[in-house]
């Protein structure tokens, strides 16, 4: 489908349904989806003062609510009108919520030497020690190999990094 310029736009005629049941022909702009329903743009004709004492037409445009106060003319069409549609989350997003940051973070262990330790944590864990550097994914699985670092389980960092590190064969059983 192609879009038209904005110069190139022509409105296309609808009914609006105005307050005390009177109903006219005006113009639609454009519409748009929102979270509970649609708003359409529709010019209304109008008059103005024009220079001098002169008196030309206008259009006083205004976005109204539809279908409660538009209706279609019939034998128009009002597949080129300007449509912006609402971003809806994919399905997989409704199903899981926002994802989490990706990243993960080590808390060191007081103490030098080997096997001083320390906590992996996901990123956005209140455990998580505030400007930590943030590691991806390899050198959080490094870490975690480290001896005396352990994985948080308040944060998920357990249960997210150890299939990985234990292989995801583990509680499957013999095959």
């Amino acid at each position: 489908m192609t879009t038209s310029s904005a110069s190139e736009l022509v409105p296309v005629p609808i009914r609006v349904l105005l307050p005390g049941d009177q109903e006219v022909v005006a113009r639609l702009w454009s519409r748009r989806q929102v979270p509970d329903g649609w708003r359409y743009e529709v010019g209304l004709p109008a008059f103005r003062n024009g220079p001098g004492d002169s008196v030309e037409p206008a259009d006083y445009r205004v976005w109204v609510h539809a279908p409660e106060h538009v209706r279609p003319v019939d034998g128009v069409s009002y597949d080129q009108v300007p449509t912006e549609y609402l971003e809806r989350p994919s399905l997989v997003q409704e199903e899981l919520g926002p994802r989490r940051p990706s990243g993960w973070v080590l808390a060191k262990a007081g103490g030098r030497g080997p096997g001083r330790g320390g906590v992996v944590h996901a990123v956005d864990c209140e455990e998580a020690p505030a400007g930590a550097p943030v590691l991806p994914l390899e050198r959080a699985l490094n870490a975690a190999e480290q001896p005396g670092v352990r994985l948080c389980s308040l944060c998920g960092a357990a249960a997210e990094l150890d299939p990985v590190l234990k292989g995801f064969d583990e509680g499957f059983g013999e095959q």
